[in-house]
């Protein structure tokens, strides 16, 4: 909200701190709750730049779930939330690295037999469609005739949907070219498709090494948040291992009270671990991001992600409409 007054700011502040406290005394209070389980180690899916990662790095996570005689295996990294979600489905990971809901979405409708263990929120949002300098492409309009790499079903693809939306333009005009990461990175560079949607920090590094700027940015240019992060399992393991999940969603809380509290200390380790630049890392700093974990029993916030959900049906990013609450960890 670059724009709020300063009264605006404070009770935003005061809301995502209260929202932040009230997921932690939460998730606390479940870490020693009573429960059962069938395993004592998980295995974590992460990402680089992700929550996940700073969980993996700065190693107090492994601390917490240790106090309840948990051990931790990390598997990665992920590029994306597809290939993590596919590790989940396949057996070799108990949790997706906190990717996006999207694409869990949509390998719950395709059968896969996932639940939503817990989500994050970060704010502000900085997904962004972006294009390279000099291109001739100045404003969403400027896209009709070009081709933009997005990921399919994912963050990407939602947020050129709404840019095009918003801006009353024919979805057939422009180009949608399917690209995971890894591979939209050098078509990009290489002038192989014309503008890419992407997020933090891998829009950021994009727009500097190939001297890009924004044509839309999520958090400045739509209004409905569409998208969250999501830790999914499989619908077994939840119900075999409902005090572990607990415990994994509770350190997930406390992991992502200390980012939001440390900005300059996460940003600094995302950079090391990103190996990319001062100015980069500076103004991602700068935004002093802030992360609020929700579990899956919190009916206000799944409600949101419902409306999301709707949305994303009736946009046909997802193939058919899906009801939120039958694919939750009942931990």
């Amino acid at each position: 909200m670059p724009n709020a007054s300063p009264s605006i700011k404070s009770v935003w502040s005061r809301r995502r701190f209260l929202q932040t406290a009230a997921a932690t005394s939460a998730f606390a209070t479940a870490l020693t709750a009573c429960g059962s389980r069938k395993v004592d180690t998980v295995r974590l899916g992460w990402s680089p730049g992700s929550l996940s990662m700073m969980a993996k790095e700065r190693g107090d996570f492994e601390k917490w779930l240790g106090k309840d005689n948990i051990k931790v295996e990390w598997v990665g990294p992920f590029p994306n939330h597809a290939p993590s979600l596919q590790a989940v489905t396949g057996g070799s990971a108990d949790f997706s690295f906190g990717g996006s809901t999207t694409p869990a979405l949509a390998a719950m409708i395709a059968g896969s037999p996932l639940v939503f263990a817990s989500f994050n929120a970060i704010e502000p949002r900085s997904t962004a469609i972006i294009a390279r300098d000099g291109s001739g492409i100045a404003r969403v309009e400027d896209l009709v005739g070009k081709s933009v790499a997005v990921n399919r079903s994912g963050l990407g693809e939602l947020l050129l949907v709404a840019a095009l939306e918003k801006h009353r333009i024919d979805r057939n005009l422009v180009k949608f070219v399917y690209l995971n990461p890894p591979d939209a990175a050098p078509a990009f560079s290489q002038g192989k498709v014309d503008a890419w949607a992407m997020w933090s920090p891998t829009v950021d590094i994009a727009r500097e090494n190939y001297k890009a700027h924004d044509i839309f940015v999520d958090g400045r240019d739509l209004d409905l948040q569409i998208d969250f992060l999501s830790y999914v399992t499989t619908r077994k393991f939840s119900t075999d291992n409902p005090d572990l999940v607990r415990a994994v969603n509770a350190a997930f809380s406390q992991e992502a009270k200390w980012v939001s509290e440390n900005p300059a200390d996460a940003e600094r380790l995302s950079q090391e671990k990103g190996h990319y630049s001062d100015s980069v890392r500076d103004s991602l700093t700068a935004m002093k991001r802030q992360y609020v974990v929700y579990g899956a029993g919190d009916l206000g916030f799944i409600r949101k992600l419902q409306v999301a959900a709707d949305w994303l049906a009736a946009h046909q990013v997802l193939p058919e409409k899906i009801a939120v609450a039958d694919y939750l960890a009942k931990a």
